[in-house]
């Protein structure tokens, strides 16, 4: 199965192949000389083609094979390529003209290795050897091994061997159809069409009986071929082999005849050709030019080092058009086992797998980092409301110092009120007892008892806040000038027993927070109360306890100043640590809590001393925006 032979069917596929060399002898070496001594220059290698360079197969196999041969030789070699166009000039005088014009062609220039593709190629260099390569060494490509020994083969000459199987593609082509009831073989008028045809009766006159009828296209023109395959029966299989000349005489690259019946035939076209893909056919049984190429290219690399070399087999494989089975409706399950799909359109993942793996990779990054971030958050939520119930029992606990420490001035508030009720009450008793009761006095007596005793009820109400103990934050938007007059209120009696003088001063508009109204005033209370133990060695005259509220930086602000003796300046930095105190009674409590407290509601506070002596403490609270939490 000579190339021409491998190119026809081949569709056209004549196998051409190039064979390159390493460096060669020199001096000639005898024809019957078959080794090759390496001298000081690149090997040069002949590829004859039996055909002219239209053959689709040229192109495939020679850069196969010229990839192979300068990859092994890093480019040193230097390859030739004769046409000899055997077909359409086969007569003997022209075969007599090209030996002898390739001869003086290639007189200088000897090749080291000549590659004949095709059957008609190797039978052309063996006859002319002497004259165009004498010991040359000869590797033939493109048949099988039994058209090998038709055409008598020397010894010498080392073969890439081919195996025409129609039955194999017709087999494929069963697979994909099983429901198929009609076989029509298709083949041309050339000698070389009709060998083709001639083995194709003998390999499928077995496979043929599994079909009602088996009809063999033949000996037509072209235009008879494209008719009577667009009228096969649905359920048929056509196999197409070559045709290199129809009934009329006409010259055809196989493929192109292939591509006329394929595109208007009314069944799957198969072919055992690689060339046939891309011209209409579903696939078949073949051997690709790469494969053929890389063989050939092997055999040429030991020809020219001198390695001792033998005959081998190409490898076959089933190739398919994946647009083809969609046009047909054909399984792409029903393939062969190993077939190579060509045109076949990936799948999402097939196309853009790294990225998806990318991506993939990324989003389980992603995930990672949101589930530990979720854990931490979870983790975080859970130590601030562990923080936040801590610092509701210090706040509480600190509330009930607060109140024990004002304890004894807050009864004696309380004190007040209750003996004035007292005293009225006993009065308006003396008066209902005389004979004529003034009762306008009596009234106004009334009304003084209910005065006060709105203030001790206010005084309990201040001491219940004070002592109540929550487990949650009441969020409340209020006036942060009635929590200090709030606040005042409950000091002012322990103020007076100490002889402090407490002055307050506030803006005439409101001065709107958002926070727990009692924790705030327990801040104000922490605040005086420390002013107030500040003072305890000032001048009587000079003890006084300054309250003032305003806007500044376009927050809500309180300052607390005394008289005292101020803050060292070396202990500004440690005042509001916990434990911290210079008090020898002190717990160290009181001003850590405040600042927990006035930073739980996104405020601040800090110390400081005044110019004219004595301590001041800046309390900055967020004004609200109704609906809003501070955050």
């Amino acid at each position: 199965m000579g190339l021409g032979e491998w190119s026809g069917r081949l569709c056209c596929t004549a196998f051409l192949l190039a064979v390159a060399a390493l460096s060669v002898s020199g001096c000639q070496a005898a024809a019957s000389d078959t080794s090759i001594v390496i001298i000081d220059r690149v090997p040069r290698v002949l590829v004859l083609y039996p055909y002219d360079e239209r053959i689709a197969a040229t192109t495939a196999a020679g850069e196969a094979l010229r990839s192979r041969l300068l990859e092994a030789t890093n480019g040193k070699i230097d390859l030739f390529s004769e046409f000899l166009d055997l077909s359409r000039f086969p007569e003997g005088e022209h075969v007599a003209r090209m030996a002898g014009y390739l001869g003086e062609k290639y007189a200088v220039r000897r090749p080291d290795v000549v590659v004949a593709l095709g059957r008609e190629s190797a039978s052309f260099i063996v006859a002319n050897r002497g004259t165009i390569a004498p010991g040359a060494k000869i590797v033939a490509a493109g048949f099988g091994a039994a058209t090998a020994e038709k055409i008598d083969l020397p010894h010498d000459v080392i073969g890439a061997f081919t195996t025409f199987n129609i039955l194999k593609t017709a087999e494929m082509a069963r697979g994909l159809q099983p429901d198929a009831r009609h076989l029509y073989i298709i083949g041309g008028s050339s000698d070389f069409d009709r060998a083709r045809l001639t083995t194709a009766r003998a390999d499928l006159k077995q496979f043929s009986k599994s079909y009602n009828t088996t009809t063999y296209l033949e000996d037509l023109s072209i235009d008879e071929f494209v008719e009577r395959a667009s009228r096969v029966p649905r359920n048929s299989i056509i196999l197409a082999l070559t045709i290199f000349n129809d009934r009329t005489g006409r010259n055809f690259i196989p493929r192109d005849a292939i591509r006329q019946i394929a595109a208007t035939a009314s069944a799957p076209v198969y072919g055992p050709y690689q060339t046939y893909i891309d011209h209409g056919v579903v696939g078949g049984n073949t051997v690709t030019f790469e494969a053929l190429g890389r063989s050939v290219g092997d055999l040429v690399i030991a020809a020219i080092a001198g390695k001792p070399a033998s005959d081998l087999e190409a490898p076959q494989t089933y190739i398919a058009d994946a647009r083809q089975l969609q046009r047909w409706g054909l399984a792409e399950k029903d393939l062969p086992p190993g077939t190579i799909q060509l045109h076949r359109e990936k799948n999402l993942w097939e196309e853009h797998w790294v990225m998806l793996v990318a991506v993939s990779g990324l989003v389980l990054v992603q995930a990672g980092i949101i589930s530990a971030l979720l854990l931490e958050r979870r983790r975080r939520r859970k130590a601030e409301c562990s923080a936040r119930l801590h610092l509701l029992e210090a706040v509480h606990l600190n509330q009930s110092a607060t109140a024990g420490a004002l304890s004894s001035s807050i009864a004696h508030e309380l004190n007040q009120p209750l003996s004035a009720i007292r005293n009225n009450a006993e009065a308006a008793s003396v008066l209902l007892k005389s004979a004529n009761p003034d009762h306008e006095l009596i009234q106004q007596i009334l009304l003084d008892i209910q005065e006060d005793d709105q203030r001790a009820g206010d005084i309990i109400s201040r001491m219940r806040g004070l002592l109540k103990k929550r487990n949650e934050i009441d969020w409340q938007e209020f006036d942060l000038n009635d929590v200090t007059s709030s606040a005042i209120h409950i000091i002012h009696g322990e103020a007076e027993r100490r002889g402090i003088k407490l002055t307050s001063t506030q803006p005439p508009g409101e001065l709107p927070v958002r926070a727990d109204k009692v924790h705030v005033q327990q801040v104000i209370l922490n605040l005086a109360t420390n002013a107030m133990d500040a003072m305890l060695d000032a001048v009587p005259a000079r003890r006084t306890l300054t309250f003032a509220t305003g806007l500044a930086n376009e927050k809500a602000e309180l300052r607390v100043s005394d008289t005292g003796d101020g803050i060292p300046e070396e202990r500004l930095i440690r005042i509001f640590e916990p434990f911290y105190t210079t008090k020898k009674a002190g717990t160290g409590l009181g001003l850590s809590i405040a600042r927990a407290i006035v930073e739980t509601y996104g405020g601040s506070i800090c110390a400081g001393n005044c110019p004219e002596g004595g301590a001041v403490f800046r309390v900055a609270l967020p004004l609200s925006r109704r609906g809003e939490r501070p955050r």
